[in-house]
């Protein structure tokens, strides 16, 4: 895609089944239509920092929404944040979050990748036809699981240190890749124990047995959360090599 270069970042909302989620759209300042990205958040939720993740995406020639996926319990981020998250802050603040996490279950996610996925084609800022999804940490699962649940509509997905991607669980994300027609690319954080050495090979092995078009890449030496630049996870080549590879995977898309 060539690049634009001023982007426009507005709050929007998005009528689900069960209420309104509140996101942040941001898309070139042109107006004109574009490829759609649903890009969604990590643990910490819709903040300052994922709107210039998407302002940049944008930027890039792309239509993106990012909503708010814990809407049912307030607008996002729905825990007070730091303006920088470091590892003394982590423990508080996933101890108000892991049950805001638990509640969001795969089924209801899916529901409202449906209310996000119905937005985007009726958004005039958005081309006719599939999309593509972009996830972090637990955006990774719901990206994989959109993918799978929604294939008429995605065209591309991607993760990036996503965990709990292939447990043995009956509900685990890579269950669903026999239905995933998009091409699909994950960037596996080194040494993370939310996605161990097992997971990472039942993952591929899982896509490779359905002939899922991918390609799973360990970044080395970096974190989970390595894109993310206001936490102390954050590693600035890994997110630069995080970039580069969402943007081949979207050029090649679209």
């Amino acid at each position: 895609m060539t690049s634009v270069p001023s982007v426009q970042g507005t709050a929007a909302d998005v009528p689900t089944e069960d209420g309104v989620a509140d996101a942040h759209l941001s898309h070139p300042a042109d107006g004109a239509p574009r490829p759609g990205v649903l890009f969604y958040q990590d643990a910490f939720g819709l903040r300052p920092h994922l709107r210039a993740m998407a302002d940049r995406l944008a930027g890039a020639g792309y239509t993106v929404l990012v909503p708010n996926v814990f809407y049912r319990h307030g607008p996002g981020p729905v825990v007070e944040l730091p303006e920088f998250i470091d590892p003394e802050a982590r423990p508080d603040i996933f101890e108000r979050l892991r049950p805001v996490m638990r509640s969001l279950t795969n089924d209801l996610a899916m529901r409202d990748a449906d209310a996000y996925l119905r937005w985007l084609a009726r958004s005039p800022l958005v081309l006719d036809g599939p999309v593509a999804v972009t996830g972090y940490c637990m955006g990774a699962r719901l990206s994989l699981l959109t993918a799978g649940t929604h294939p008429e509509r995605v065209a591309a997905a991607a993760g990036f240190h996503g965990g709990r991607l292939a447990t043995e669980a009956p509900d685990s994300p890579h269950l669903v890749a026999g239905r995933v027609t998009a091409e699909l690319y994950f960037g596996h954080a080194d040494d993370d124990p939310a996605l161990p050495p097992e997971e990472r090979e039942r993952l591929e092995e899982a896509l490779t047995t359905a002939g899922v078009r991918h390609r799973c890449e360990v970044y080395e030496g970096a974190h989970h959360g390595f894109t993310q630049a206001d936490t102390a996870a954050y590693q600035q080549a890994a997110s630069e090599r995080h970039w580069a590879a969402l943007l081949d995977l979207l050029d090649r898309t679209f």
